[in-house]
């Protein structure tokens, strides 16, 4: 007999708590959040800074304005990043 869930269900979990949707202003928050964080920690890395950072126009040079933001705001972007894990966590 089949389950009134369906198959690739998460049981009684809904499907916008299982994961972050994109789409969603939250989300997309989520999603810069990390390409900053990650852009900024590569900036660090003298191989992959001028492997992947070396370029400033282009699609690869969103790689390196994000480092730059991340570099320059470090102390925003921390506090943003806390306050979205708290939002993340806690309150949805």
């Amino acid at each position: 007999m089949r389950s009134a869930a369906g198959p690739g269900s998460s049981g009684g979990v809904p499907a916008a708590a299982a994961m972050t949707n994109v789409y969603s202003l939250d989300g997309l928050l989520v999603f810069g959040l990390l390409l900053v964080c990650t852009c900024a920690y590569l900036r660090k890395v003298p191989r992959l800074k001028a492997w992947l950072l070396s370029e400033k126009r282009g699609v690869w040079g969103v790689f390196y304005k994000a480092a730059v933001i991340g570099t320059r705001l470090h102390v925003a972007v921390a506090v943003s990043c806390v306050l979205m894990a708290f939002y993340v966590l806690v309150v949805k």
